[in-house]
């Protein structure tokens, strides 16, 4: 874009045009990232189109400048590209009404909280963001941050700041407020309550009694399962928008024409027409979550990693490899669908080709290395339980195996392999911790029981089962010395092989 190119801003002639813009803040969003911004906003933005109310959005970011700023410079407003390799549309929610960095602001994220025009506390903050400790799934008592929080002073963690908000809201008289989860952790509105509790619950003598009163009657945390891949921005990206626009946007949002949302309908302060953009509201958020976080999350987590170690940057180009794609079948339909129920309505075939046909958008360009990130989190989400329930059934998960011995061979190779540059794009709270296992392994089998066996880092479980630990070491030496190739067709040989066996009993059976 030139110079002269105006920014976007609500005067200036766009061909995408703001839909209605909010009057009010009626919701306050911590984690003002991309995909905050490319999902909830949206659909924010059709329940005002649709219904109106005082819903407008006031986001806090964690720490960065960079989008607040530049947000405040485009009076709130950016664009999400809707990309498809046919086509690229623009949407302009313009549904925020403020933005500030919770960092440098952290008394007034508790004053938001408090604030009885706020009625909805919405949360994309990840996985770590919740200060838990994932072998216990309890609020993390030795969390530096949760320890200054509990000291006192303004808040820095994001439980933190919601239990010190709620405590400020409570002794203001507070009227009911809901905590919406939009996060990828198992039972997420439960989870966060607990965690909100655990923490007023250290807090010294009847210092949170008004609070958890207030707690038991005037506040909900609903469940919630979001759904869209959004990658970063690149300045291709803000090139092609801006030419489309006919305005500079220094913070458009790339993601792909899919989106979901399932949410549980329990809002104590009342909630936007959120249906009017397509949400679900259900009582069976638990299942589309496991569908979600285990054929979605689990299958592309496989992908990244098998698609790192292959030399390839995204996802598309992974995913079109024969091997990485036979991979990614099998663990799908043979280790990850077996574990779930399928909401109702839902056709699970025709979700499964469209999972394929979303991995392989090669217009989105979603790196294998962001979709790899932090997977010592995001894996204690998704493998434990469908890995435990083959484990149980006498079968082994040979593909789950390869995505863990995947993930070790990215975050933390033995000596002497190099995982490629994609791999060590990726980064993991736990990189440190394990490249320590890793430099003093001798082989595959010893680096996975320290991780797995001793570090639980998936979870009592599964640093139980012996053989798996030993079937992931197999395949992060197969890898190391034979390659990656190699070790895809050994595990996917295996699976089918474990399949056939499984079906030729049935058939034996009177």
């Amino acid at each position: 874009m030139s110079i002269e190119t105006p920014v976007l801003r609500r005067t200036t002639p766009a061909s995408a045009t703001p839909l209605v813009a909010p009057t009010a803040a009626g919701i306050l969003h911590l984690g003002l990232g991309s995909f905050h911004r490319a999902h909830q906003a949206v659909y924010t933005a059709a329940a005002l189109e649709t219904a109106g109310g005082d819903w407008g959005i006031v986001g806090v970011a964690s720490r960065s400048r960079s989008i607040v700023d530049a947000m405040h410079a485009q009076d709130m407003l950016y664009s999400v590209a809707t990309i498809s390799p046919g086509s690229t549309s623009l949407t302009i929610p313009g549904v925020h009404t403020d933005a500030f960095v919770g960092a440098e602001q952290p008394e007034r994220v508790i004053a938001q909280i408090a604030d009885p025009g706020i009625r909805i506390v919405t949360l994309t903050v990840t996985e770590n963001g919740y200060s838990y400790s994932p072998a216990t799934q309890h609020l993390d008592l030795d969390d530096e941050s949760v320890r200054a929080d509990l000291r006192g002073g303004a808040p820095r963690s994001t439980i933190g700041q919601l239990a010190r908000g709620l405590q400020a809201r409570a002794a203001a008289g507070g009227s009911p407020i809901s905590i919406l989860s939009c996060d990828n952790l198992s039972s997420n509105g439960a989870h966060t309550e607990k965690l909100v509790r655990e923490f007023l619950h250290e807090l010294p003598g009847s210092e949170a009694l008004d609070a958890l009163t207030f707690l038991d009657g005037s506040v909900s945390f609903p469940s919630s399962m979001v759904d869209r891949i959004v990658p970063a921005t690149t300045a291709e990206l803000r090139d092609r928008v801006g030419t489309l626009l006919g305005a500079r946007d220094d913070i458009p949002v790339p993601a792909e024409p899919f989106t979901m949302w399932a949410i549980e309908d329990r809002f104590a302060g009342g909630r936007p027409a959120w249906e009017a953009g397509g949400a679900v509201f259900t009582d069976e958020v638990a299942r589309y979550e496991q569908m979600k976080v285990r054929l979605l999350n689990g299958t592309h987590s496989l992908i990244a990693y098998l698609g790192a170690l292959r030399g390839v940057a995204t996802i598309p180009e992974a995913i079109g490899l024969d091997g990485i794609e036979n991979a990614a079948r099998t663990v799908l339909r043979d280790e990850y669908e077996p574990s779930i129920e399928v909401p109702s309505g839902v056709d699970i075939r025709a979700y499964e080709s469209e999972l394929f046909e979303r991995w392989a958008n090669s217009a989105l360009g979603h790196r294998t290395s962001q979709v790899g990130t932090d997977g010592s989190v995001k894996l204690r989400q998704r493998i434990p339980e469908p890995a435990l329930r083959a484990l149980r059934h006498g079968e082994m998960p040979h593909l789950i195996a390869l995505t863990v011995a995947g993930y070790l061979s990215c975050i933390a190779p033995l000596p002497g392999f190099d995982p490629g540059p994609h791999a060590a794009a990726m980064s993991d709270s736990a990189r440190e911790r394990l490249a320590g296992y890793a430099a003093s392994a001798r082989t595959g089998r010893e680096l996975a029981q320290r991780v797995i066996g001793d570090l639980h880092l998936f979870g009592d479980g599964l640093g139980a089962h012996d053989a798996f630990i030993a079937r992931v070491g197999e395949l992060v030496d197969t890898i190391r010395q034979r390659g990656v190739d190699t070790a895809i067709a050994d595990a996917v040989s295996a699976s089918h092989a474990t399949t056939s066996s499984l079906i030729s009993a049935e058939e034996l059976q009177p």
